[in-house]
């Protein structure tokens, strides 16, 4: 698809503005440089040794290193929405309709961003107390258990209206960066990249669309570009095309509030993910 073959380019320039992320991005620029985080020593898609029983999975875990993480990922986003606006026919829809598919769809872009840059991030377990200690403690003390929760002294906000604040689970890690090594390991092409962002960014299922035909021609478009791409470049790989697909089948797996909580929580705290996005998508890039 032509208009999103374009903004490929069109990524790489930077221009003023006023939105959140920008002025966090700007304002860490001054401080000392941390190191680069170094991605997993273990083979791409392997998970981490374990219980057997898989109780791994739903341990909290923090980043590392979130300063660097947060500033890396912050910079994703900030590239995203620049090559969302970007996109002719993205742009020749109703605001309305912009500002619903770019809620729907900023997570699973700015993890294909994040596998783009090639961003690696670790994380560390959190200091949250299992379930066998708070049952233990709340015996001692004779109280009903009290809900599961971040530990003290680390604050956590959830989204509005959710069950509570939560650290991500070492199982939704996991997934993210499962996903992150599946697409290093096909070597994604900057063309084929845009391709895809194409198919996840025209998603004609949203409820509340008015421009669903129009939408879903352009996702088909994408999708017929991107097989043509592959089988023109990589005519000894005919299993390519279908490779990619799968890729964009593991985005489902990874929840957005997730997403949100690893990478912008803590350094945006509760603003509201809904809000940044109008705001970036009206600012100017």
């Amino acid at each position: 698809m032509a208009c999103v073959e374009r903004c490929c380019r069109c990524c790489a320039d930077g221009r003023r503005h006023s939105s959140i992320l920008y002025n966090i991005l700007r304002s860490q620029e001054r401080a000392a440089a941390s190191p680069a985080e170094q991605g997993p020593r273990r083979g791409p898609g392997q998970a981490s040794r374990g219980c057997p029983c898989g109780g791994w999975r739903r341990r909290r875990v923090a980043l590392r290193s979130p300063q660097v993480a947060c500033k890396a990922a912050s910079a994703v986003l900030v590239k995203t929405l620049r090559f969302v606006q970007n996109v002719p026919c993205f742009q020749e829809l109703p605001l309305d309709e912009q500002l619903l598919l770019v809620r729907s769809c900023w997570a699973p872009l700015l993890v294909l961003g994040l596998a783009q840059d090639r961003v690696h991030f670790e994380t560390v377990e959190s200091a949250e107390p299992s379930m066998l200690q708070r049952i233990l403690t709340t015996r001692r003390q004779g109280e009903q258990p009290p809900p599961r929760g971040p530990a003290p002294g680390r604050p956590h906000h959830g989204p509005a209206g959710g069950g509570g604040p939560q650290l991500p689970s070492a199982g939704e890690i996991q997934a993210i960066k499962g996903f992150l090594a599946k697409c290093w390991s096909l070597d994604i092409s900057t063309k084929e990249y845009a391709y895809l962002k194409g198919t996840v960014l025209f998603n004609p299922d949203l409820p509340g669309l008015q421009c669903t035909q129009y939408i879903e021609g352009l996702q088909r478009e994408a999708q017929q570009a991107l097989n043509e791409h592959v089988r023109l470049i990589h005519r000894g790989d005919e299993a390519r095309f279908a490779k990619l697909n799968v890729v964009l089948s593991l985005l489902r797996s990874i929840n957005a509030n997730v997403i949100a909580e690893l990478f912008f929580r803590p350094i945006i705290g509760a603003v509201n993910m809904d809000d940044m996005l109008l705001e970036m998508l009206c600012a100017k890039l």
